[in-house]
């Protein structure tokens, strides 16, 4: 599977600073909502989960982010955590035909923080993880063996 992670763009309005990136996943909304809204989803590319309440206002522990709550749930299209010092995570999954769609991602936070770059490589790790052996394509096929006079 390939996607595409379009230029970050970074904004600072005194001490807060906003990072934005565009990543087209050839996938459904539906098949990428567990990456960004799942503990087993968020750990296999973002950072470990040792919380997620599944709902508006419900805890959020991020490991390498913060500890927080859940301020934007709507399923299959919107997850937003906002976690103490890792300021706000938000996740929007927007349809792009019938076999694709978008993630809009927004971290707004104070002070230093993650880099472009950092989240950058994040959404590679995604692009692998919804792409790979065990993403929502199922496991990859087996090799068979050669038909009979069929050259390997």
């Amino acid at each position: 599977m390939s996607g595409s992670i379009e230029q970050g763009m970074s904004q600072t309005h005194g001490n807060t600073h906003i990072l934005h990136f565009l990543v087209r996943i050839p996938l459904r909304m539906e098949d990428v909502w567990p990456a960004v809204a799942t503990p087993e989803g968020l750990g296999a590319w973002c950072t470990a989960v040792d919380v997620l309440e599944p709902r508006l206002d419900g805890m959020v522990a991020l490991r390498d982010l913060g500890t927080g709550q859940v301020t934007a749930w709507d399923v299959d299209r919107v997850a937003e955590y906002t976690v103490g010092s890792g300021g706000r995570i938000r996740f929007h999954l927007e349809r792009e035909g019938a076999a694709e769609c978008a993630l809009r991602f927004t971290h707004e936070f104070q002070g230093e923080g993650e880099s472009e770059a950092g989240w950058r490589a994040r959404f590679e790790r995604l692009i692998a993880h919804l792409g790979g052996p065990q993403g929502p394509s199922g496991p990859e096929p087996e090799p068979s063996e050669p038909l009979p006079g069929q050259f390997t």
